[in-house]
């Protein structure tokens, strides 16, 4: 009993000693956890409170604290990396995530192909691609610069301050100029006097002023211009005074580009975007002004501080889509001229600043229409259907084929099911034949329904595009415009009447079409085919029909079922065996003498009772086969 109570004493204390080892462990881990925690968000530089731990939490607890500081990171966002590793594709870099991130080793080979990265370096790196679920990061070290470069950018801009560059080649209108990014000097802006050797202007370092910049369309235009244009800040000033929001000025085109147009107000130049130029299409502004014009344009916006306007010409005019319900309600017939074709639609200009849309499925009940341009042209003048209109969208959706009756509404009832059509063969494919009723309708004759008896691989095997048939239609789906005809259905079916010129009992001959290891195929005329089973060749054992026969050759034998419903004829040669063992033991049995004793008599019984038995047990068997053996091929 002693030694019982000692040994629980002792479990017990072992119990707790254990429990305690297991806290001091759990205690530990929670501490490197904490401890590596810090050190990710020290790596990426992040200025976000880390929960507070107070040494009370679970594992659970600490791991969940842990992944939650680890997503942090986005798509597109600029943090800074160590180098951990490097290798012949990749340089895997430490974000603070708990996958390393990858940099293509491409980024860090200079002109002369020489690697420039070594491990441990730290620099910025963009998130490119983040995938949290499979763990993986990919970075962009050229990206990163970029993004400084185009903060550098906008920090010079909102600043109105000046950024130095070399201009690196002359391009079309002007200067390619490095700033860190490309960049576009305009022509016009690289010198106060028209420059007669642009080439001397190449390879040399000049301080700029960004004109403006979209960095989703990775565009910067810059101007030197500007700075020495001192003595016309009186004008502008003056300029800038006298313009304000909704104010009605006469400009002087200035420059035209494909974007707009830029015009002088006075010292300050405004831009008339494309878009503010008319409320209908213009291609291109060059269609509607030249350089020196004078024209009258609204003020839009002014921002004085970035000297910057923004003009209108069509908002001198009243919107057409203010009175677009009254003149194109929904149901009405309109006569509008084809401006614009794209893969899915014709653009249909009703007047100047509305334009309606005819997609490619309005087009016509019964074509399919690929392209619009197989219905219409543009400059066409067309009459259409308004189908629906939403002017608080600027969309107006119409349809052609609404102009005319829609042929699937009568087809039904020109063409019930039953009426043998003719028609000419429009398109053959794989899975049947197309023929041409009218109004455009197309009926299908699939390819099971060529032929009662023949086996069909390609509809081309048997007809020809153009050829004129008849077939017989078999059903109209309205809703989904389908139009079956069926040619073999112009006939009786064969097989209804096999039955009657193949009777059961019958010896037939016919020849081999096919081997298979479970039968030989016979055929009995054009399309209609038997199956011997292997089983019904001999009364030995058959392992393969091919060690007995050949394609093409003739045999007799003997029908044993027919099932018309399932195109199914079973023969048997062993039968015909059977039959003339049967004959023989009947002839036999007639010419024996009579028995002169016992055992002769019971002979003669014997033979006669095998006879008997021989015809009754034929006779059940054409009973009862009435489903033959697979007949595949």
């Amino acid at each position: 009993m002693n030694n019982i109570t000692e040994e629980d004493e002792n479990q017990k204390m072992n119990t707790e000693t254990l429990e305690k080892e297991e806290v001091a462990q759990e205690e530990v881990a929670q501490e490197e956890v904490a401890q590596e925690e810090v050190a990710q968000e020290e790596v990426a530089q992040e200025e976000v409170a880390s929960p507070e731990i107070t040494g009370e939490e679970t594992m659970e607890e600490l791991l969940d604290i842990y992944e939650s500081s680890l997503k942090k990171f986005e798509e597109g966002q600029v943090v800074t990396g160590t180098v951990i590793s490097v290798t012949r594709d990749m340089v895997l870099v430490d974000v603070g995530y708990k996958s390393e991130g990858r940099i293509p080793i491409r980024e860090f080979i200079d002109e002369e192909g020489n690697v420039s990265v070594n491990v441990n370096d730290k620099f910025e790196v963009m998130i490119e691609v983040w995938d949290e679920e499979e763990e993986t990061v990919l970075l962009s070290r050229e990206k990163a610069k970029k993004v400084k470069v185009w903060d550098a950018i906008k920090d010079v801009y909102d600043a109105d301050e000046t950024i130095e560059g070399v201009i690196t080649s002359r391009v079309k209108g002007g200067f390619s100029v490095d700033i860190g990014l490309l960049a576009f000097l305009p022509g016009s802006q690289a010198d106060l006097r028209p420059i007669r050797n642009m080439d001397e202007m190449v390879n040399q370092t000049y301080t700029f002023k960004i004109l403006k910049y979209n960095k989703k369309r990775n565009n910067i235009v810059l101007s030197r211009r500007v700075l020495l244009e001192a003595e016309r800040d009186k004008l502008r000033s003056t300029t800038l005074e006298a313009i304000e929001d909704g104010k009605v000025m006469e400009g002087i085109v200035k420059n035209i580009t494909e974007y707009g147009v830029f015009v002088d107000l006075g010292g300050v130049d405004g831009l008339l975007h494309i878009t503010d130029i008319s409320w209908g299409r213009v291609k291109h502004p060059s269609e509607l002004f030249s350089i020196g014009d004078k024209i009258n344009v609204k003020i839009l916006s002014f921002d004085l501080e970035k000297e910057r306007v923004s003009l209108g010409m069509k908002q001198l005019t009243p919107d057409p889509w203010t009175t677009a319900v009254d003149k194109y309600p929904v149901d009405s017939k309109i006569t509008g001229k084809v401006v614009s074709l794209t893969d899915y639609g014709a653009f249909i200009e009703l007047e100047e600043g509305v334009e309606g849309l005819i997609h490619v499925s309005e087009m016509s009940w019964t074509r399919k229409i690929r392209h619009p341009s197989q219905m219409v042209t543009v400059g066409e003048e067309i009459e259409a259907v308004v189908l629906d209109l939403k002017p608080d969208n600027r969309r107006i959706s119409l349809g052609i084929k609404q102009t005319v009756d829609n042929p699937w509404e009568v087809i039904s009832q020109k063409y019930p099911v039953g009426t043998i059509i003719e028609g000419e063969i429009k398109n053959i494919t794989e899975f049947g034949l197309f023929i041409g009723i009218d109004d455009d309708i197309d009926g299908l004759v699939h390819i099971s329904d060529i032929s009662w008896t023949k086996r069909i691989k390609h509809p081309s095997e048997v007809y020809k595009k153009n050829e004129t048939i008849q077939a017989v239609v078999l059903d109209i789906d309205k809703s989904n415009e389908r139009f079956s005809l069926g040619i073999k259905q112009t006939q009786a079916d064969p097989w209804e009447s096999v039955a009657q010129r193949y009777e059961v009992g019958k010896e037939i001959s016919g020849v081999i079409t096919n081997l298979t290891d479970f039968g030989v195929f016979i055929e009995l005329e054009e399309g209609i085919e038997g199956l011997v089973h292997v089983s019904e060749i001999s009364k030995e054992n058959v392992k393969s029909p091919k060690d007995r026969y050949k394609i093409g050759e003739t045999i007799i034998s003997k029908v044993m079922n027919i099932n018309s419903d399932e195109r199914r004829i079973g023969l048997s040669i062993k039968r015909l065996e059977e039959d003339d063992d049967d004959k023989y033991l009947e002839e036999f049995a007639k010419n024996m003498k009579p028995a002169t004793s016992s055992f002769g008599e019971i002979l003669r019984n014997n033979i006669q009772e095998q006879i008997e038995a021989n015809k009754i047990h034929d006779g059940q068997n054409q009973d009862s086969e009435k489903t033959d053996k697979p007949e595949e091929k």
